[in-house]
């Protein structure tokens, strides 16, 4: 007999089962680095940068040493990392302005990703998440179909505009949807471009009142702490600038590294602004990160927040072609690998891949799993319970958990677009297919293959014995790769070149 009685328990017991689900929701934080390179951090081989807070996150968590971020360049890496897309099937294809004759007074934006486009915030916001974004956008500016709060951003402090990232003394950031001044000079510092061919170079003659970083941290830290009081969980994307250019570090984290290191003063000649100590500069501007990092995962502890978030630590692309004073080889950026930002030889796009999960995922493994950006909106849907849409990336949670040691059918890894003359590469398990100068006027290259495994510095190319996967990529390319509107078509099908 069904009584009062038994459906006001029934209906009791309900709503404590959907409390009790709704509490163990993980709260998502997704750090992502720019143009960091896959060994400019300690637990990655980095013998001279000292990242101790990335480091111990490392040793928390899974060390992923196959990880690849979603283009070698940052709009369209950031497209992929928000959509779950590759960037065949990406709005944003390649770096690309909406005026590209706007000047320095006046920037117009970055080309956006369309309203419609279903993203990660979105999804976790749907999901009943809480949901921001601090730090470096570039996908949309406020105003257009891009905008943070067209796609489910409830909270934004920063950038929107990739270019106007080249300093970290803006003359303003994005507070929401307004403006918040910060530096009032139009200069060569608060632009992030200038050059001093004579005479002492001096850090402060590009320094202005107000550095970014610290700004941008302290408001994400205000998030964290307002959110720890509520029952309501929390997905918070954390992109901060460093270690791109222009190197404008505090002088405090200068400081720590050796004035030996530095003979003689960048003077702006490869870009960006003069600096007189570049290598410790740029060791400053990643330790200044690592930092940040840091007073991250301390606030998550001092809020009892730490065991109950999911925590992914990556980065945008790989280091910077020595633009800006950066020097590569010093640090041994990118270890034996190929290439560097802008190409998707391995030193372009394998990055940093760090995943901490207390209680979820074992401590201090290294997985060997490939994987990409494409990869991380699945994922974290899959794991909160979110919908993730049609995502062309792999949900890698059974391997995060430790259900599965690999994902023997997994997706195959796609790029094709992320400008430098027009490109393609699909990693199948071990191997990797790529063509380079692909766009219209360019001579395309011949198909190379590389096995990443054995020969990492892809030193040898094997695509004579492995005519199979270059087909196998062309028709992966033929059904999921479209041209974006406003983007070049990329010729992967052009004939290759005959040796005479």
């Amino acid at each position: 007999m069904v009584t009062f009685y038994n459906i006001t328990l029934s209906t009791a017991f309900s709503l404590l089962m959907l409390s009790v689900a709704e509490a163990a929701r993980p709260n998502v934080v997704l750090i992502n680095a720019d143009d960091l390179g896959w060994a400019e951090v300690g637990c990655y081989g980095q013998k001279k940068i000292k990242t101790p807070n990335i480091d111990k996150l490392a040793s928390e968590g899974q060390r992923w040493v196959y990880f690849y971020s979603g283009a070698p360049v940052c709009s369209p890496s950031r497209n992929v990392l928000m959509t779950g897309k590759h960037t065949g099937n990406c709005d944003v294809q390649d770096l690309k302005r909406v005026d590209a004759g706007e000047n320095w007074r006046d920037l117009k934006g970055d080309w956006p990703i369309r309203t419609e486009t279903y993203t990660l915030p979105e999804a976790m916001k749907k999901a009943g998440y809480a949901t921001a974004v601090f730090g470096k956008w570039g996908i949309g500016d406020f105003g257009s179909t891009g905008a943070p709060d067209k796609h489910g951003v409830d909270r934004f402090y920063g950038y929107t505009d990739q270019k106007a990232c080249h300093t970290y003394y803006p003359p303003y950031l994005w507070n929401d949807g307004k403006k918040e001044v910060l530096n009032t000079s139009l200069t060569a510092a608060t632009i992030g471009h200038g050059s001093q061919p004579k005479g002492e170079v001096l850090a402060d003659t590009y320094r202005a009142e107000q550095h970014s970083s610290d700004l941008i941290a302290d408001k994400m830290l205000e998030f964290v702490k307002e959110k720890a009081h509520g029952k309501q969980p929390f997905f918070l994307y954390y992109a901060p600038l460093e270690p791109h250019v222009a190197m404008q570090p505090l002088q405090e984290w200068i400081d720590r590294y050796p004035r030996e290191w530095d003979k003689s003063p960048y003077r702006g000649n490869r870009g960006y602004l003069p600096h007189p100590r570049p290598r410790a500069a740029y060791a400053g501007m990643i330790s200044q990160m690592d930092h940040n990092v840091g007073r991250l995962l301390d606030t998550l502890k001092a809020c009892g927040l730490d065991k109950n978030t999911i925590v992914i630590f990556t980065s945008d692309n790989g280091t910077t072609h020595d633009a800006g004073g950066v020097d590569h080889r010093f640090f041994n950026s990118v270890a034996d690998l190929k290439g560097l930002k802008g190409q998707l030889y391995e030193g372009g796009i394998r990055v940093p891949g760090i995943i901490r999960w207390p209680g979820k995922i074992a401590p201090g493994k290294t997985i060997t799993q490939p994987a990409f950006h494409a990869d991380v909106m699945p994922t974290l849907c899959a794991l909160t319970g979110a919908d993730a849409g049609s995502p062309l990336g792999t949900d890698l949670s059974p391997v995060l958990l430790g259900k599965k040691s690999a994902l023997h059918d997994r997706k195959p890894l796609v790029w094709a677009g992320g400008g430098y003359g027009g490109q393609v590469a699909v990693r199948f398990d071990s191997k990797k297919v790529i063509r380079r100068n692909l766009f219209p006027g360019k001579k395309p290259d011949n198909w190379e293959v590389y096995d990443i495994v054995k020969d990492p510095a892809e030193k040898n190319n094997i695509a004579a014995e492995n005519r199979d996967l270059i087909n196998r990529a062309i028709a992966i390319l033929d059904r999921e790769y479209q041209p974006a509107p406003g983007f070049q078509a990329l010729r992967y099908k052009a004939p290759e070149q005959v040796a005479e």
